[in-house]
């Protein structure tokens, strides 16, 4: 298989437009279309801004930033506790 780069257009109609002649044998393709995805500054929802979490660990800084939300009935001494039974075999 040899892949193509190629500058197309999709009309009103939904009709593919290749503005460059093919210099391909005939037979069957298979056309993978990649669209630009707007960026946020253009975007028109505004999206909820998620709260950065820190840390003083140079190396975590980044680890935070796509872990998912604590949930809010979430207890750290009862999930100090279940860790520390689970390690002990209490």
């Amino acid at each position: 298989m040899q892949a193509y780069k190629l500058n197309a257009t999709i009309d009103e109609s939904g009709h593919l437009i290749i503005d460059e002649p093919l210099n391909i044998a005939p037979g069957k393709v298979e056309v993978i279309i990649l669209q630009p995805v707007p960026s946020l500054e253009n975007s028109t929802e505004s999206q909820p801004e998620k709260p950065r979490r820190k840390s003083k660990v140079k190396a975590f800084e980044g680890l935070f930033e796509n872990a998912p939300p604590t949930p809010p009935d979430f207890d750290p001494d009862q999930a100090r506790w279940e860790a520390l039974k689970e390690k002990h075999n209490l």
